[in-house]
């Protein structure tokens, strides 16, 4: 059990970090946000978030009443990116790989929990 709440959860830091990396360095990105009118400084304050909330839920002696609340942030952001992605008429892929990771972070939720009801 231990081993799939590390797997999906590593999983999830890595595209948090991709994601928030391709925000500040990938021009396509930039200007994605910028056709779907959303101010830059929503885009920093991603950044941030996100690297933020793939902290919160590798490292383990954070609380788990935070990382509850790291892994709201981040379902809200998939979430989010969905919506984003279908009004941008991105191609159906992307909002797939979205889709993906809700998964993900729902099967790393729940053997985070069975972990803790372990210990």
């Amino acid at each position: 059990m231990k081993m799939t709440y590390w797997i999906s959860t590593i999983l999830i830091s890595i595209f948090l970090l991709w994601s928030a990396f391709s925000y500040v360095y990938s021009k396509p990105a930039i200007e994605g946000f910028k056709e779907l009118g959303f101010p830059n400084f929503f885009r920093i304050q991603l950044v941030i978030l996100k690297v933020l909330a793939a902290i919160v839920i590798l490292v383990p002696i954070v609380p788990i009443q935070v990382k509850e609340w790291a892994y709201a942030g981040i379902a809200l952001f998939l979430i989010t990116a969905i919506v984003a992605h279908m009004a941008h008429k991105d191609p159906l892929f992307i909002t797939l790989i979205n889709v993906v990771f809700i998964v993900i972070l729902i099967i790393s939720n729940i053997f985070l929990h069975k972990n803790n009801a372990i210990l």
